[in-house]
């Protein structure tokens, strides 16, 4: 476990935007029935396999989380922002809720039996972006599943891009590059969609969302 540098910059952040940030996108699974399905799968997948807890990790309000729930996972959730975690508990309150670090969780080895990495990795500069996956590595039980969602670089030629993002600095990532960082941890592709943006959207990244299995 280690604390990254990154971190309180984008704590502060955060913080200052979490009741805008939870008013725009607290039904944006809505209209997003691929990642509704993706996620429908990743909750089969974990409760097929011992059914252990799942961590929301980066869940900012709190209404992901919720939606696992919903989909009868023992899910809860863990957010830099201490903000953004009241605010998850106020409407959530029977859920858990807990404010940290992705790569210093609370957590024994081996303690979860799913991880929903969801667009919760983009601010982490890419040195520090390891730090976070062998603490998922960690936390993670044999067998069980990792749900990891990020916008894609340009290309294979690019590992990393960085971004403007609208709160602080983000990272897109060559999907090829961050599935040999997971697997060198012994977190094994087993599947990964790629979605092309809406000619609307303002943003024209890719999406990528990549399913792990620990070994």
């Amino acid at each position: 476990m280690t604390e990254l540098t990154s971190l309180p910059a984008t704590r502060t952040a955060y913080d200052a935007v979490a009741s805008v940030y939870a008013g725009m996108f607290s039904d944006s699974l809505r209209d997003a029935p691929l990642e509704r399905a993706l996620l429908g799968a990743f909750a089969e997948l974990v409760r097929a396999d011992g059914d252990g807890e799942v961590g929301d990790l980066g869940c900012g309000p709190g209404y992901v989380t919720a939606h696992l729930h919903g989909l009868g996972l023992r899910a809860f959730g863990v957010d830099a922002s201490p903000t953004m975690i009241g605010l998850a508990r106020e409407a959530h309150p029977g859920l858990r809720f807990e404010a940290g670090s992705m790569a210093a969780l609370d957590l024994a080895d081996g303690a979860l039996g799913g991880i929903l990495s969801r667009w919760s990795l983009i601010h982490t500069p890419p040195a520090e972006v390891p730090a976070v996956l062998d603490e998922f590595a960690r936390v993670l039980a044999p067998g069980g599943h990792l749900l990891l969602s990020f916008p894609a670089s340009d290309g294979p030629e690019h590992e990393t891009q960085s971004y403007d993002h609208a709160v602080t600095t983000a990272y897109r990532w060559c999907p090829d590059r961050l599935a040999a960082l997971l697997g060198a941890r012994g977190l094994c592709q087993t599947a990964r969609t790629v979605t092309e943006p809406e000619p609307a959207d303002k943003r024209q990244f890719r999406t990528v969302h990549l399913l792990a299995r620990k070994a």
